[in-house]
């Protein structure tokens, strides 16, 4: 379980990351709080920050209870993968909109096989 509670931290600091990256977009491109758009280039970075913090939800409670009802190891894995799928969406996305389907999907396939492990776990271990 601590490769998964390190995987889990990994995500959560690159989620502060995006973050700082929209603080620091904000300044770049005059835009001041509360403002959500302005210079196309904002937008994607706070984008990516949006819906990275949109995946987290998704993500977290996944992760555990994946590797609590079928194998930590496996979802540690699998939470790498969400991990580095998601860093390659924020690569892309801040570039050009049009250059985050990789990322979205190494990501989204990465979190499916969270979310149906989980739940097919879940399941079975209530029996």
């Amino acid at each position: 379980m601590e490769l998964v509670a390190f995987v889990i931290s990994l995500a959560l600091i690159e989620c502060f990351v995006f973050g700082l990256l929209v603080g620091r977009a904000r300044g770049r491109f005059g835009i001041a709080a509360p403002a959500m758009t302005g210079h196309p280039d904002f937008e994607r970075i706070n984008r990516v920050h949006q819906n990275s913090l949109e995946q987290l939800v998704l993500f977290v409670p996944a992760v555990w209870i994946f590797a609590t009802t079928v194998d930590a190891r496996v979802a540690a894995a699998l939470g790498l993968v969400f991990v580095i799928g998601r860093l390659v969406y924020a690569r892309g996305y801040i570039q050009e909109a049009s250059k985050r389907s990789t990322g979205t999907a190494i990501s989204g396939l990465a979190q499916l096989v969270l979310l149906l492990g989980a739940a097919i776990g879940s399941l079975l271990a209530a029996f």
